[in-house]
């Protein structure tokens, strides 16, 4: 009998999203605009409960591009980018014509290195170009060192872009995710802690700045009787449909968060005897994590040869999801011939680092599968 698959993260529904769906349909709100648009951004405002303004746009690669946008990024600029990231962190820095500049991690978070960050910054300025932004993101929802990196960047009067896109759900020292940032990203793809089936929110510090970046979101609409343009915009604004999808969603995210943690705690129970594999863990009590993804270190030097790669195919053999760390931008084809400041920190950690299945739907059958090919990889009992 052929096993089901286990997914590293899939969708997982609460059961009142197609109440805000259906609620769309039977009102015909079945635009980019409506109650469930208005309605899922008051409720991720009062989530994130710091004043902070929200529009549910299309994507959370949408609001990268908003948020360099409402900053000022234009052709000819330079942009302080994290490489340990997906792409979609960097790519709206190219969509602006900009040039990114690549920045190490460090290994508490491994997060943006404010060391490799300062140097980076001096760096470009000798050459006589000022960056115009610094992209930081909360890598697997574990918070960026937000102190240090915010001293960076206001030493040198940097905006900060912060992609939470991985985030929501994660704060440090009691304060939300996505509110850091002088302009804050979340994503709500399929794949994410909670999900509009695709879709994302720009998080401002005014109203204003909100109103701004929706009148991009919506290609750029004077206030005219006829279609009048003054400036390039763009179709970026959240369907009513998925926007209700979202609203159900937003009834259950503290649930997928603390399953979302569960299962990091699974992996922490599991490899706690196992010499040469960590689990990836907040530095401390400042940070908490939502564990969007659980992932781990392996050290083939303690593990008698066993690699991420071993453990990666013997969980595929089983019909397991499991993936390497994001490749850092600095080495992928599209972004090689660009600056790198750092040494070596997101190399080793896509090198042997690995994301484990952190579903929030996940069941005890898909635990128990789970441990039992870990657990027999390295010679032990589950």
């Amino acid at each position: 009998m052929n096993k089901s698959k286990i997914w590293l993260s899939s969708p997982h529904m609460g059961g009142s999203e197609q109440k805000y769906v259906q609620e769309a349909f039977d009102t015909n709100w079945v635009a980019p605009l409506g109650p469930n648009v208005t309605g899922m951004e008051q409720d991720l405002e009062q989530y994130l409960a710091n004043g902070s303004a929200v529009g549910a746009l299309s994507s959370g690669t949408a609001a990268i591009h908003l948020g360099l946008v409402l900053l000022g990024v234009q052709a000819g600029d330079t942009v302080l980018c994290q490489s340990m990231t997906f792409s979609a962190s960097a790519n709206p820095i190219l969509y602006q014509g900009a040039t990114p500049v690549f920045i190490d991690s460090e290994l508490d978070t491994w997060n943006l290195c404010p060391v490799a960050l300062e140097k980076a910054i001096i760096s470009e300025i000798v050459k006589g170009i000022k960056p115009k932004a610094i992209i930081a993101v909360h890598l697997y929802g574990v918070p960026y060192q937000i102190e240090a990196v915010r001293a960076v960047a206001d030493a040198y009067s940097i905006p900060i872009l912060e992609d939470s896109a991985e985030a929501l759900g994660s704060s440090y020292k009691g304060e939300k995710c996505g509110t850091f940032g002088d302009i804050g990203v979340l994503s709500f793809n399929g794949n994410k802690i909670i999900t509009t089936s695709g879709g994302g929110a720009i998080v401002t510090p005014t109203t204003a700045l909100k109103e701004k970046a929706i009148f991009f979101a919506t290609q750029s609409r004077d206030v005219a009787p006829h279609y009048q343009h003054s400036e390039i915009g763009y179709n970026y604004r959240m369907s009513n449909i998925c926007a209700g999808i979202g609203r159900g969603q937003m009834e259950v995210l503290d649930d997928h968060v603390a399953n979302r943690r569960a299962m990091h705690d699974f992996y922490v129970a599991i490899f706690n005897d196992i010499p040469g594999v960590t689990v990836f863990t907040v530095p401390n009590a400042d940070y908490y994590a939502n564990y969007w993804l659980s992932a781990i270190l392996v050290d083939p030097e303690k593990t008698n040869g066993m690699t991420r790669e071993t453990m990666r195919l013997a969980l595929e053999a089983e019909n397991i999801e499991s993936r390497p760390l994001w490749k850092p931008m600095h080495l992928q084809p599209i972004f090689e011939k660009y600056p790198y400041y750092g040494t070596t920190v997101s190399e080793t950690l896509f090198e042997n680092g690995l994301c484990l299945p952190s579903g929030s739907n996940l069941t005890d059958d898909d635990r128990n599968r789970i441990k039992s090919v870990l657990l027999h990889l390295f010679g032990k009992k589950a």
